[in-house]
Order: C-alpha cells, then sequence, then structure tokens
C-alpha cells in the first residue's frame, strides 16, 4: 500500500507541474520555476495566477469529488456500477443550476443551492423507486431507476437551459463539462466543500465497509443505518452539485477511478477511498489537459470522460460487475 501511495502521490506531483506549466500560450515550466522565484514578468504571472492555477486546483477538486462519491456510492447501494452520473444526481444537479439560470440568480451560491436540493431529491427519489421495484436483484433495479431519471433529467436541463436564453456555446460547454472559465472564487467556493465532505467519508471507511456487507451486518455491528445512508446521500448530493456548479455535468469518474484502485488494493475502503481520492485528483488534470491542446480550441471535457467511462461500464456489466 506505501508503494501504490508513493506512485500516487508522484502523479499528483506531474499532474500539478504538467498542469500549471502547459497551455496555449507559450509559457512553460521553466517561466512558472522563475515566477516562484520572483523573477517573473506580469504577463507569465497573470497568465499562471489568474487562469492556470485556479484551473488546476478545481480539476483537482472536482476529480477527487466525483472519485470519492462514486466510491461511496458503490458501497451505499451494493452496486459496482453506482456513481453521482449513472444514478442522475449529476442530472439532479445540473436541473438545479439550470433553473437557478432560468431565473436570472445563478450566483456561485445560488447554483450549489439549487444544485444540492435537487441533488439530494434525486438521490431519495431513485433509492425509493429502485427498493419498491418488483425486481429479483434490487441494485441493479436501482441501477435502471437511476438511468431512467438521469434522462429525464437530462432533458428538462436541456429544455430550463433553452428557455434561459444563454450563449449557446457556453450552454454546450456547461452541459458537456468543462473548466473554461476559471477563477479563484470557484476555488474558494468548492474547496471547503470538498475537503469536508472527503473528510467526512474517510472518517466513516469503516461505516462503508460494514454498509457493503449488508444491512443486518451494519446493524449487527453498532451502525444507524437509516441515519447513516441519509448521511451519505447528503454528502454525496453535496460534493455532486459542488463540481456541477463549478464545471458543469462530467460523468463516469465515479466508476472509472474507484474500480482502478479497487483492482489494486482491494474492496477494504479504509485503504480504497483515500487512494481513489488520491487517483481523481491526479486524473482530471491530465483529461483537462487533454481537452485543452488536443484541438486548436478546447473540448468539453466531460465528452472525454463520456468516451473513457462509456467502454469501462460495458465492460463492468459483462463481468457481472
Amino acid at each position: 500500500m506505501l508503494r501504490i501511495a508513493a506512485v500516487l502521490v508522484m502523479l499528483n506531483i506531474i499532474s500539478i507541474l504538467v498542469g500549471i506549466s502547459v497551455g496555449s500560450s507559450d509559457i512553460g515550466l521553466g517561466d512558472v520555476i522563475k515566477l516562484v522565484l520572483g523573477r517573473g514578468d506580469e504577463v507569465v504571472a497573470n497568465i499562471v495566477i489568474n487562469y492556470r492555477l485556479p484551473r488546476l486546483l478545481l480539476t483537482m477538486i472536482v476529480g477527487s469529488s466525483l472519485a470519492a462519491s462514486g466510491c461511496a456510492m458503490q458501497a451505499f447501494f451494493r452496486n459496482p456500477l453506482a456513481d453521482p452520473y449513472v444514478l442522475g444526481i449529476s442530472s439532479g444537479a445540473s436541473v438545479g443550476a439550470a433553473l437557478a439560470i432560468l431565473l436570472g440568480v445563478a450566483t456561485i451560491l445560488n447554483l450549489l443551492l439549487f444544485a444540492f436540493f435537487l441533488a439530494i431529491v434525486t438521490a431519495f427519489l431513485v433509492y425509493r423507486i429502485g427498493i419498491s421495484a418488483a425486481f429479483r436483484e434490487q441494485s441493479y433495479a436501482i441501477l435502471l431507476a437511476g438511468i431512467a431519471v438521469a434522462s429525464f433529467l437530462s432533458g428538462l436541463t436541456s429544455i430550463l437551459i433553452y428557455l434561459a436564453g444563454e450563449s449557446m456555446h457556453h450552454v454546450v460547454m456547461w452541459i458537456m463539462g468543462s473548466f473554461s472559465n476559471p477563477s479563484w472564487s470557484e476555488v474558494k467556493f468548492a474547496a471547503p466543500i470538498a475537503v469536508l465532505g472527503i473528510i467526512y467519508l474517510l472518517l466513516n471507511s469503516w461505516n462503508l465497509n460494514a454498509i457493503l456487507m449488508g444491512d443486518e451486518h451494519a446493524m449487527a455491528v453498532g451502525l444507524d443505518v437509516k441515519r447513516f445512508r441519509r448521511n451519505i446521500i447528503a454528502v454525496v448530493s453535496l460534493l455532486t452539485s459542488a463540481s456541477v456548479a463549478v464545471s458543469g455535468i462530467i460523468g463516469f469518474v465515479g466508476i472509472i477511478i474507484p474500480h482502478t484502485m479497487r483492482l489494486l488494493v482491494g474492496e477494504s475502503h479504509q485503504k480504497l477511498l483515500p487512494s481513489t481520492v488520491l487517483l481523481g485528483s491526479a486524473f482530471m488534470p491530465l483529461v483537462d489537459l487533454i481537452a485543452r491542446t488536443a484541438t486548436s480550441g478546447e473540448l468539453p471535457v466531460g465528452a472525454i470522460t463520456a468516451m473513457l467511462g462509456a467502454p469501462f461500464f460495458v465492460y463492468l456489466l459483462r463481468r457481472g460487475g
């Protein structure tokens, strides 16, 4: 585990160095080092400090938040395919954010509040539909309910955005996920939520192990299952809605990252969750780097993660999760 942790830390360092020194402007690592040493010019300082650095931090925040949320959801629903995107929580958050735009109150705080409320309602709705469905395998009933609800909410989001009359390019980039307009206010907004939410999940990693074994086992070891489930839904909804508020919809991160680490460290959340957070924080800046440099313009980050995640999702389906 120590060796894997060291590799993940090194991967994060590489992501940071590459993310802050590569971009559309001709400013490299040498210029960044000069800036750190106090010898950089004003143009370099403006680009690095006001654009690249907040963008890098946002990608790390969103990557770690979505990865941790997916890991917690898979334990919560006892379904290896569970993820805030697949279960419709991201779509619920996007409806809330789109509603804030339609009402003309789209400040960063209002985006979070609207997104959080709809995300938590969606999570409870999917859970209730799934557990009441007449399916032999309840975990897959929840998955199917999430896919259906997500499809409905995605259509509703499109209608709300259309009614809002926003710039079509801005809307498309937001729906597909993008870090194209980073700001320090978004970092200051999302960072405390991500830190507190991830800390809560890490402190409850043992409880996630217990809930994964079934409700009866969890209650037998003294866990208040109903209260813990409510707390997990609230924390995951908060992490997801904060991510949606600052980056739009980015899917499949919560499937790709936890399953990759599960192959390396096993099922125990004491190891799985922290390693998932570290890989998520390194993964998203690298995906964003592809989005920034693959073409002369900028690709939506969500489109890239969808291209990576959809085949991964099918692979998991074929092997039974």
